[in-house]
C-alpha cells in the first residue's frame, strides 16, 4: 500500500508564469522533451499527515487535503499526489487519475489546470501520478529510455486498484485526464483498458501513431480540447516529427482522428458538429448509450490549457479564456458516469 509522507498545503499555485528559456529548442522537440517545462515549484512549508492504516482503515476525512504518496509497482517505487475532499467520506467516490505533461510534474499540473480545487468541490478524489523521466510512456514502441512500453499503463491500473482498496474511491467512477504528453497517456490508458475508465479526457493530447500506434479496444466515454493554432503539436497531428537526441518524439493522429478512433470503437454514427463562443464542439454517440466521444477545438488557442491562470512560455501560443477546460472536463466526466462501460474489472 502507499505511503502518506507529508501533507501539502492546499494553496492554489495560479499566478506562477512559465519561463520562455525553458522552450530554447520548441521548433524542434514539440512535446517530445523537457521544451514543455515550466519553473519547479518551490518546496512547500509541510506539517505532519495522518499515515493510513493497513487496508485503507484510517478515516479519510481525518486525511482529507493534499498528500505526498508513494506505490510499489513492478519492483519500482512511483510517487503521487493525492487530493482528498472534505466532505462525502461514508460513500464511494469518483477518482480522477491526472497525467502531467513531458518536462513537468504532478505538482505544475495542479497549479496550471486547478483540477485539485475543482475535483474537491465535487467530492473527487484526485490524484496526480509522477511520470519516469518527467514523462510518460504514451506509445506502444519500447525506446531507450522506456524498454518496456507498458510499464505506465500499469502504474496505472495498479495506482486506480490501491485507490478503491484504501480510499474508498469507485470502481466504476474513474477517470484519466492529461496534458499534452500525459493527455496522450490518459488516452492510451481509455484505448487498452476500457474496462478500467468510466471516461477519459486530454488537452493538447492525441493518439500515437505509426511504430508506437495506440488503437482503443473499445468503447469508452472521451473528450478532446485542442487549440486551434497549438505551435507544438499542431491541431493536424505529426506523423512524421524530427528526431530529438534525448527521447524520440512519439508520432500522433490528428486530434479529429483521436476522437474517432474513439468513436469509431463505441460504434458510434455520424458526428454533429456546433460553434460555441470561441470553439467548436463535434459530437459522436456511442452506440447504445447516452455517451459521447467530443472533440472541442479551441479558437486561437495554443499548446496550453484553457482558462488556466498561468502565462504559457513564448512559443506555446496563447491561453483562450472562452473556454474553462478543467469544469468542462470535469462536468464531462460526471455526466459519462453510469454511461456505457465494456464489463468488469
Amino acid at each position: 500500500m502507499p505511503e502518506t509522507s507529508r501533507a501539502l498545503p492546499r494553496r492554489a499555485l495560479r499566478s506562477r508564469a512559465w519561463p520562455a528559456a525553458l522552450v530554447l529548442a520548441l521548433a524542434l522537440t514539440g512535446c517530445g522533451t523537457t521544451s514543455e517545462r515550466s519553473p519547479t515549484a518551490p518546496a512547500p512549508a509541510t506539517t505532519p499527515a495522518a499515515t493510513a492504516s493497513p487496508g485503507g482503515g484510517s478515516d479519510p476525512a481525518a486525511r482529507a487535503g493534499l498528500t505526498r504518496e508513494h506505490l510499489r509497482v513492478d519492483g519500482r517505487t512511483r510517487r503521487y499526489l493525492l487530493h482528498r475532499p472534505a466532505t462525502g467520506t461514508a460513500r464511494l467516490r469518483p477518482l480522477v487519475i491526472a497525467f502531467h505533461g513531458r518536462g513537468s510534474d504532478p505538482e505544475e499540473l495542479r497549479a496550471q489546470s486547478r483540477l485539485a480545487e475543482d475535483a474537491r468541490a465535487r467530492g473527487m478524489l484526485i490524484a496526480f501520478p509522477e511520470g519516469l523521466h518527467q514523462g510518460w510512456g504514451a506509445g506502444t514502441r519500447p525506446t531507450r529510455q522506456r524498454p518496456d512500453p507498458d510499464l505506465d499503463v500499469r502504474f496505472a491500473e495498479a495506482l486506480v486498484d490501491e485507490l478503491v482498496r484504501t480510499e474508498r474511491a469507485d470502481p466504476e467512477r474513474v477517470y484519466a485526464v492529461g496534458f499534452s504528453n500525459g493527455g496522450s497517456m490518459a488516452l492510451r490508458t481509455a484505448a487498452q483498458r476500457p474496462d478500467l475508465l468510466a471516461g477519459a479526457a486530454a488537452v493538447s493530447g492525441q493518439l500515437p501513431s505509426g511504430p508506437a500506434a495506440v488503437r482503443p479496444a473499445g468503447p469508452v466515454p472521451v473528450m478532446i480540447v485542442y487549440g486551434a493554432e497549438d505551435p507544438v503539436r499542431p491541431l493536424g497531428g505529426w506523423p512524421s516529427p524530427p528526431p530529438d537526441p534525448v527521447e524520440p518524439i512519439t508520432p500522433t493522429l490528428s486530434a479529429r482522428a483521436s476522437a474517432q478512433a474513439f468513436a469509431t470503437a463505441g460504434g458510434a454514427g455520424r458526428p454533429v458538429t456546433t460553434a460555441g463562443k470561441g470553439y467548436d464542439r463535434t459530437v459522436w454517440r456511442l452506440k447504445g448509450s447516452p455517451a459521447t466521444v467530443q472533440l472541442l477545438v479551441v479558437h486561437g488557442g495554443g499548446h496550453t490549457w484553457p482558462g488556466s491562470d498561468l502565462t504559457p512560455p513564448d512559443g506555446f501560443g496563447p491561453t483562450s479564456r472562452a473556454l474553462d477546460a478543467t469544469d468542462t472536463i470535469l462536468a464531462f466526466f460526471e455526466d459519462a458516469r453510469g454511461g456505457h462501460r465494456t464489463g468488469t474489472r
